[in-house]
């Protein structure tokens, strides 16, 4: 068993947060040595930005910017920090995090926990290079005007990340996921569009995968009125599957992890269906093998993100996707990977 996953197995035996603060400080640890090359079929250029590979880390392991250049080493093609708000938060009462291990899933009702945007500003500074960095902006719980939130953490960081996310779609904010109606959605987009970076750094938008086809076109359509660089597809689902087998299965907050592959599925072929090429999609949720990848952007993702897949199978997951893909790619005949995307 490779160290990493030795690592991960053994990090399953603690608390879940308690793991998850271990694996921060593990990640600023991975030896300083530069990732391995990715074969240049794997690279993809999202809204004016190269990842070398598709294989992206989403949101919500490293909050507050603390082991970027150890995350950029473990081969990632693109990683996302935060959610970060203006304010630093506690977040929600624990426990608030839960492993559902019969089922290969997290449910998490953390609630934006982060030291806030000054400590996130002063790590941004000294990012990594080699691959691009994106922050995730949050609204804080007591916001009122939860866009101004927003347009706050864009002006604060610019400069700072190669891209942004608007995450609206966190089900563990009281009326976050309202911002996904259109008249909210208008006057969101709108003040983050007059308050863009002037570096030209893009803007993504994350959503819910709870939404029904006719929502998830409506944000497709907002979002290039707005001039959204891509879109997120997409955060915890409220679902509960029958089939689930935890005795977690009752805890609310957003679950992720494999079970929520029908959903997840079910908002890309909306989003695909809605924009027609014209927005560059990303894929996350229930992200677990080459093969899941690999149909993701063949239904018309751009690119992926992991993030509960690595509690069970650990950091070696990312090159094995990977290798799953280059393999894939050649089987089918394709020279590089944007020949597969909606192929």
């Amino acid at each position: 068993m490779p160290a990493t996953d030795l690592g991960t197995a053994l990090l399953r035996r603690l608390d879940p947060e308690i793991a998850h603060r271990a694996a921060i400080h593990a990640a600023r640890l991975v030896p300083l040595l530069a990732a391995p090359k990715d074969d240049p079929a794997l690279a993809v250029t999202i809204a004016g930005l190269t990842f070398p590979n598709p294989v992206g880390l989403a949101a919500g392991l490293d909050k507050n910017g603390e082991a970027l250049h150890g995350l950029a080493r473990m081969g990632f093609g693109a990683v996302e920090c935060g959610s970060v708000t203006p304010r630093a938060q506690p977040g929600n009462p624990k426990p608030r995090l839960f492993r559902l291990v019969e089922d290969q899933a997290v449910i998490n009702r953390m609630g934006f926990n982060n030291d806030g945007l000054e400590p996130f500003a002063a790590r941004l500074k000294d990012r990594p290079r080699g691959v691009p960095i994106g922050a995730n902006l949050g609204a804080n719980k007591e916001t009122e005007d939860k866009a101004a939130d927003y347009v706050t953490g864009l002006k604060r960081l610019a400069g700072l990340a190669d891209y942004f996310t608007v995450n609206i779609s966190s089900p563990n904010t009281p009326g976050l996921r309202a911002l996904q109606g259109r008249e909210a959605l208008d006057d969101l987009l709108g003040r983050i569009n007059e308050a863009r970076p002037s570096d030209g750094a893009p803007v993504f938008l994350k959503i819910a995968p709870d939404l029904i086809g006719e929502e998830i076109g409506m944000i497709v359509e907002a979002s290039l009125a707005h001039r959204i660089d891509a879109l997120i597809v997409s955060n915890t689902t409220l679902e509960r599957p029958d089939h689930l087998k935890s005795s977690f299965k009752g805890e609310t907050g957003g679950l992720s992890g494999a079970p929520i592959k029908p959903f997840a599925r079910r908002a890309l072929q909306a989003a695909a269906e809605a924009s027609q090429g014209r927005l560059p999609l990303i894929a996350v949720g229930g992200i677990d093998s080459g093969a899941e990848a690999y149909e993701r952007i063949r239904m018309g993702a751009s690119a992926v993100q992991l993030y509960s897949a690595l509690v069970y199978r650990g950091p070696s997951l990312v090159t094995d996707i990977k290798r799953d893909l280059l393999a894939r790619l050649k089987a089918d005949g394709f020279t590089s990977l944007s020949e597969a995307i909606s192929a």
